[in-house]
Formats: C-alpha cells, sequence, structure tokens
C-alpha cells in the first residue's frame, strides 16, 4: 500500500535558477499518491525512493546522464517513525504515484513537526576541477517524517512553517556546490597531503567540516551509518560547500598553451552570520565571515594552486544595527582581547603556516580604535606572522588605485605557490597565506585579493613557460581573470551581506568609476540579513517539538513599549506642531509658545529613538551570537 502525501503540507521545494541537467524524469500520477525517481552519482549514481507510511527506500540506479553504472545496488532504508537507517538490498518496485528525480540526500533537520529530510532535486555542471566534476544545487526539497501536521496547534503549524521557510532561505541563497567524487572543501595542498587510508573514507567524512555546511544535516543519518552494514549507505550523503566556484578554459595561444583557471572561495561555518550581526572573534579563536579562497591553474605542465585567506578582524567588537546608516564598530572593554587574539592565530598558523596579515581599515576615524588595537596586538605576540597596516580609503583617495602597488610590492616576497607536476612530481609548497581584511572582509578585501591572485598567475605563467619572455598575457585573459574575481566578490558579498559587492568596478575594468560609486550606495541601502536562517540550518539553534504548547518559540518577539509609545508621540507632535503652523491667522505669543512645544517634543521625541535604534530595528531571535554581544554591550555602555 502506498502513503498518499499532501504535497502542500509535506513537500516544500525550492527553486532559483532554471538551468539544470537535463534528467530522464518520468512522472506517474494518481491523485496524491508520490513515487520518487532519484540520480544522484555521490559514489551511487541514481536513487529511486519509494515512501510508504513507514519507510522511505533509497535505491541507487544507474546514471544515463554521467554515464555511469551501480554495482552495489544496497537500498538505504529511513524508518519515518523512529528514525532509524539501515541498509539493504531492494527487491524491483513497480513505479506508481508521482516520480521525482534528485541528485543527493543533504541530510535532515529536527523542526517541530519532527524531522525532515532535505534532498537535492536539480543541479547544473559549474566546470571540471582535475577532471572532476563539480556542481552547483539548482533545486532541493524538503519532505517531512511525519505524514501530517495534524498533531500540532494552529500556531505550531505555524512556527513550524516558518522555520521550513528558513531552511528554504538558506538552500536558496546563491553559491551552493558539491562534486561527487572531488572534495571541494579541501585545498590541493591538504589533499596531497592526505594518506590514502584518509582518501578511501565516505566524502562527508574526510571533508572539511569548517567548510561543509550540512553537517548538522548529515548528523542525523551519518551517526548511524558508521560501521557494519549500514556503513555502505555512506554514498548516499552529499556535503555541501557554501561560497563561489568559477572554472574557466582559457588559452594563450595553441594548444600547448591552452589552461583551466579556477577560482573557489569556500566561507566557513564557524561564527558564521552576516553583515553588522556578525563580526569579530568568539572566545575559541573563531571569527566572522572566515574565506578561504584558492586560485587553481592547470595547463600540460601541471597543476598549481594558490591559497588567500580573508576574517573579521580577531578582536570581541560589535556594530549593532540601529537608525544610523552606518553605526560605528565599538570595541568590548570587559572582554579578554588578547587570549583570543592568540587562539585565533595558532588556529590559523596551524591551518595554513607562516601569515601575512594584512590591514585594510582606516588608521584614523570610527576605525582608528580597532586598527590601533589591531597592531598593538600583533606587537605583543611571539608567531610567525607578520603584520601589514594599509589605510585603503587614505591612500587610494581621489581615485588613485595605482597606488595599491606599493601594498602588492611590499607582499611580493610572500607571494608562494603549491605546484604539481603532470607525472605527480610535487615542485613546491605554499608555506605563507596571506590573510587580509577590512571591516567587512568584502570590498577592500576582494581588490587586494584580485591583485594579489593576478600576481601570482601570470608569475606562475612565465615559471611553467606558458608565456614566453618578455610576453605579456592578452587583453582577454586579464578580462576573463577580472570577471572571474568580480563574480567571486558579487557571490561573498550577497552571502555576507545580502547585496553585490562595492568596488567591482574596479576589479572589473582596473579602474574606479563616479557610477559604481552610485551603485555602491543603492546596494548599501538594501542589505537583508539572514541570520536567523543559518543558525537554524548550522546547528546553532535547535528546535524543540514542544514550542509553542510547554515552551515559549524564540519566534514569538514581544516589542518594548518604547517600540509603540515613541512613534507614535512623535506623529502626534509633528501633526500639533504642523496645525499650529497652518491654522493661525496671526501668530501671538501663546500661539509661538504652543509652536516652541510641539517642535520640542518632535526633536526630544526623534532624539530619543534614534538613542535607542536598536530596538526599532528587526533583529535576529535565534541568534546566540547576537544575543552575546547585546549582552555583552550592554554591560560596556555600548548598546545603544
Amino acid at each position: 500500500m502506498w502513503f498518499f502525501i499532501d504535497l502542500n503540507e509535506s513537500t516544500a521545494c525550492i527553486r532559483h535558477r532554471t538551468t539544470s541537467i537535463s534528467s530522464n524524469t518520468t512522472l506517474f500520477v494518481s491523485c496524491r499518491s508520490v513515487y520518487v525517481v532519484c540520480d544522484q552519482p555521490c559514489l551511487v549514481q541514481s536513487i529511486i525512493r519509494h515512501i510508504t507510511p513507514e519507510n522511505f527506500y533509497v535505491v541507487p540506479a544507474d546514471d544515463a546522464t554521467l554515464n555511469t553504472t551501480v554495482a552495489d545496488k544496497r537500498a538505504l532504508v529511513i524508518n519515518r517513525l523512529s528514525g532509524a537507517v539501515t541498509c539493504d538490498y531492494g527487491g524491483d518496485w513497480t513505479p506508481c504515484g508521482e516520480q521525482m528525480t534528485i541528485y543527493g540526500i543533504l541530510g535532515t533537520i529536527r523542526l517541530i513537526s519532527g524531522l525532515v529530510l532535505v534532498v537535492v532535486t536539480e543541479r547544473t555542471v559549474v566546470g571540471q576541477l582535475n577532471k572532476q566534476l563539480i556542481f552547483s544545487l539548482d533545486n532541493a526539497a524538503t519532505i517531512q517524517y511525519s505524514r501530517s501536521l495534524t498533531h500540532l496547534t494552529e500556531a505550531q503549524i505555524r512556527m513550524h512553517k516558518e522555520y521550513l521557510e528558513m531552511v528554504m532561505q538558506v538552500l536558496t541563497t546563491p553559491g551552493l556546490y558539491f562534486s561527487y567524487t572531488y572534495d571541494i572543501t579541501h585545498t590541493l595542498q591538504r589533499l596531497q597531503d592526505f594518506s590514502p587510508d584518509f582518501l578511501v573514507k565516505p566524502m562527508y567524512l574526510r571533508a572539511e567540516s569548517r567548510f561543509v555546511w550540512n553537517g548538522h544535516l548529515l548528523h542525523e543519518l551519518s551517526r548511524q551509518l558508521v560501521s557494519g552494514a549500514e556503513a555502505a549507505g555512506a554514498k548516499f550523503l552529499l556535503p555541501l560547500m557554501h561560497g563561489f566556484v568559477s572554472i574557466r578554459g582559457l588559452e594563450l595561444g595553441g594548444d600547448q598553451r591552452r589552461v583551466t583557471v579556477a577560482v573557489v572561495s569556500r566561507r566557513s561555518t564557524e561564527r558564521a552570520g552576516t553583515r553588522l550581526y556578525a563580526r569579530g572573534v568568539d572566545s575559541d579563536g573563531r571569527v566572522a565571515n572566515f574565506v578561504e579562497t584558492e586560485q587553481i591553474l592547470e595547463s600540460v605542465w601541471g597543476i598549481t594552486s594558490f591559497v588567500q585567506i580573508r576574517g573579521s578582524i580577531p578582536l570581541f567588537w560589535t556594530q549593532l544595527p540601529n537608525l544610523r546608516y552606518k553605526p560605528p564598530p565599538t570595541l568590548l572593554a570587559h572582554e579578554d582581547h588578547k587570549a583570543a587574539f592568540l587562539r585565533h592565530l595558532d588556529l590559523e598558523v596551524i591551518d595554513y603556516g607562516q601569515l601575512v596579515c594584512v590591514s585594510l581599515i582606516d588608521q584614523h576615524g570610527a576605525e582608528g580604535q580597532l586598527a590601533q588595537a589591531f597592531k598593538q596586538n600583533m606587537d605583543a605576540i611571539n608567531r610567525p606572522v607578520r603584520y601589514e597596516a594599509f589605510d585603503f580609503h587614505a591612500e587610494c583617495r581621489k581615485l588613485r588605485w595605482d597606488r595599491l602597488n606599493i601594498l602588492i610590492d611590499r607582499l611580493q616576497p610572500d607571494i608562494e605557490e603549491f605546484s604539481l607536476k603532470r607525472d605527480g612530481t610535487l615542485v613546491s609548497q605554499q608555506y605563507t597565506v596571506i590573510r587580509t581584511n577590512c571591516i567587512d572582509c568584502l570590498d577592500r578585501t576582494n581588490v587586494v585579493q584580485y591583485m594579489l591572485a593576478n600576481t601570482c598567475l601570470l608569475a606562475a605563467l612565465k615559471k611553467h613557460t606558458m608565456l614566453r619572455p618578455g610576453e605579456e598575457a592578452p587583453y582577454f585573459f586579464e578580462d576573463a581573470l577580472k570577471n572571474m574575481w568580480a563574480d567571486n566578490a558579487d557571490m561573498l558579498s550577497t552571502q555576507y551581506s545580502g547585496t553585490g559587492a562595492l568596488k567591482t568596478d574596479f576589479t572589473r575594468t582596473g579602474k574606479r568609476t563616479r557610477q559604481g560609486m552610485i551603485k555602491d550606495g543603492i546596494n548599501s541601502i538594501t542589505l537583508m540579513w539572514l541570520v536567523d536562517a543559518i543558525d537554524l540550518f548550522l546547528g546553532q539553534y535547535k528546535v524543540s517539538s514542544d514550542e509553542g504548547v510547554l515552551t515559549k518559540s524564540p519566534l514569538e518577539v514581544n516589542r518594548g513599549w518604547k517600540y509603540i509609545t515613541f512613534p507614535l508621540i512623535l506623529c502626534v507632535a509633528i501633526a500639533m506642531f504642523c496645525a499650529n503652523v497652518i491654522t493661525p491667522s496671526e501668530y501671538t505669543s501663546g500661539s509661538m509658545m504652543w509652536l516652541l512645544f510641539w517642535g520640542s517634543m518632535c526633536g526630544v521625541t526623534f532624539s530619543m529613538i534614534m538613542y535607542y535604534g536598536h530596538e526599532f530595528v528587526d533583529a535576529p531571535r535565534l541568534s546566540a551570537i547576537y544575543k552575546s554581544y547585546r549582552s555583552r554591550s550592554s554591560l560596556d555602555g555600548v548598546a545603544r
């Protein structure tokens, strides 16, 4: 007996792009019943998923699109009542109901109704790295273990759907990537250092946990698939990377000078968040907006890699949004900055080796306090770390972008690459990594990282004789590279701030334009925040099944009295002030006193609204980072 699913309640699909790999999807529709065929080459190629009242059955099958055949026919069986996962040999089921093609299992997440299965339903080939296909996530779907929502109250159903929308919000954020045969969460140098035993582990187990964005979703399934017969089910689980991937084949002239250039950016899940809400460092040394960016060059000679990193200034500081256009950054006084600063640098040295920390923030003004504290902490440490301060805005004022070459020249001795010949011979390793930051680690950082990457790439082309002595790279080659890095900047900015990057006109054209400055102003006004969705998706907040009944849900927000009172008083004061300006036939001392009174009321009320500005801004409800910052900022007297 097949289970009938209410698609309006139990299934939710997400779509944000239209380009996808075609699939041999056949639809069999019978009332509202669902029979799912899914196609996933994650060590398995295709999957036929059967839904019964008791179980989900995930069965591997051949993938005609990638021309692959599956030898191991064991199915993944997920019990919908207990959540237990087993591997068994499936039988031949006759298709019935509706079919849906999927390309991987992203895991499960526990919401108010219970567990929800998250799967990939559409993919796009981005390109090939080391002859392995890289895909972007185009469509995903969530399917509930629970067969209905009748066991929930109306308030719980509303909250459950809101949580489900948060999951979808993350999955519709551009820049989610995966590969079935290549571990894109690791750099080439890390992959080279791994032992053969490590490389035979399932993809989700050997992936770099910092860059696996569905690690929380995979936990429920993976903990049951670690040993014995069930270990075969690990082939169905697909790790997701969040960031940016661009791969382009370019010609320098002739077949022997054809190269492939790739830019891969990996966003960290540690202290993940969005602009203004996620800043600085935590007590474990993890910083906000940490991104590892790798530029890869493939040619007939071999393959090279150049890695850079970015991350928020590793101090305890906040920039909580209020009604001001750009709230000033503020250091938290009651925190152990030195301990967290050292922990962060120790982690980076372990992961990357020697560091060059490039700070692009202003040395004066609102950012000056951070700049001074950053330098003081750098001067007090004894680590293989060098500090380079470059006041980007002061040095490049009046559109003097040529002055960036001063910084690049200073960093030239620290630009290293990892390189392998075609026969696998190791030629060089990257022992020094450049860490760049500004306030957001977006716009200024993007420009400098592009210039460093361009310098390294051109040097590699000459070093490996892809460019002849005295020959310059053709204009279309440099133009393609500029556009790749500008796309990278836009993607990372969209993920962190909700808008495309500022200053990308310089990255794309090599010069800063006034039209680009106007576009920057528009982008800055249209910021959006995904803090709650990210916290839910990454498991920073875990939903309880009794929310809305036995415990209060954080989604239920009660505004303070100021939220209603002050705006109401301001509206009344403005109305009375205007009435006292318009209605009198002549102004007397009494009418002037009333004008003065209502004008004063307007000014005082407006000042109070600005003073308590953070209470009039929509704030994250699930974010532990935001709540801890608000409490600690209040102790320092800077919350407002």
